[in-house]
């Protein structure tokens, strides 16, 4: 088969579309013949050298993809079958044309969400998922701020505060991102390059009930923009680490900072299916609306990485096989 490999980290231009071995599925797990595979800025920091790697090279990116089941590694097989329709949003090695995974972490596909959609939405809805049920359980009239809001996690975050009866506040780097978080339901927009908080506190003079931070340098600008006894959900530091917080500031506002990560959430084969399934109800009920930025050839991953770099996409990045 062929993968998109790296020897050593470094730039785009590390990545190589290489022939290797093929994988041999073990017990419990399934051969999957890969469609598409989501890009996210986890494999950017891996490529990087940011994330933990296997220990030795070649390594292979790639932790979200859809595609077809060919092999099953034992009669362990799940309830899955040869020819099944699959998607997961956590298992290594997903940036080749066929990747080893465990039955427990495979979700079926409807039949009307193709392998594009659900490379496009398995691991950012079911981060966003977590978001508004799990890490704030959001109400009927609250208001949320959501930082990268025309990011893959953003558009999808925002429809989901937006079906919770939520009213939004997106902020985005661009005029164009900004209009499209309107589009997908934020009442109001705003840049990075004003003073934001005080845009917020414009339009809620008491500060938001919680700010969804994955941007990291804005953290202190976050609990600003929160109110007394309001809570700001930590998940991503894409802007670069954030700067510690004194927690006595916690005490004296009453504030919650919480973190949030999604493998501390999909526990159990179970947990990642009803989670799962709930997020395709949501797009067949025309609830939540996907945004593919562009499909791009996984032998040109390079080229995909620099316009994930360029934070000049809006929506997801997916890389296809034409399998």
């Amino acid at each position: 088969m062929h993968a998109l490999i790296f020897e050593q980290f470094g730039p785009p231009e590390v990545l190589q579309w290489r022939e290797v071995p093929d994988p041999v599925p073990p017990a419990g797990h399934a051969l999957v013949r890969i469609a598409a595979a989501g890009l996210n800025f986890a494999d950017v920091y891996r490529r990087r050298g940011a994330y933990h790697m296997d220990a030795t090279p070649p390594w292979i990116l790639g932790y979200e993809g859809a595609g077809t089941i060919v092999g099953l590694g034992d009669a362990d097989h799940g309830g899955f079958a040869v020819g099944d329709r699959v998607g997961f949003a956590d298992a290594p090695r997903a940036n080749a044309e066929l990747v080893a995974v465990p039955v427990d972490k495979l979700v079926a596909l409807p039949g009307e969400i193709s392998a594009e959609l659900a490379a496009a939405v398995l691991l950012q809805g079911l981060t966003a998922h977590y978001l508004v049920h799990d890490s704030f359980a959001v109400r009927a009239g609250q208001t949320a701020v959501v930082h990268a809001a025309a990011g893959g996690v953003g558009l999808l975050l925002t429809q989901m505060l937006v079906a919770k009866g939520a009213r939004v506040i997106a902020l985005a780097s661009s005029a164009t991102k900004r209009e499209a978080a309107i589009r997908a339901g934020a009442s109001h927009a705003f840049g990075y390059d004003v003073d934001w908080v005080a845009e917020v506190r414009g339009v809620q003079a008491a500060g938001v009930d919680v700010v969804y931070e994955s941007v990291g340098s804005t953290l202190p600008a976050s609990m600003a923009a929160t109110r007394n006894g309001g809570a700001v959900v930590f998940y991503g530091f894409a802007g670069g680490d954030p700067p510690a917080v004194d927690p006595r500031v916690l005490m004296d506002r009453s504030l919650t900072l919480t973190g949030g990560d999604l493998w501390n959430v999909l526990i159990s084969a179970q947990e990642r299916r009803r989670r799962a399934a709930e997020l395709f109800a949501m797009m067949r009920g025309g609830a939540l609306a996907v945004t593919i930025a562009a499909q791009v050839p996984l032998a040109d991953g390079a080229a995909a990485h620099r316009m994930l770099e360029g934070r000049g996409t809006i929506g997801k990045l997916v890389l296809t096989t034409g399998a």
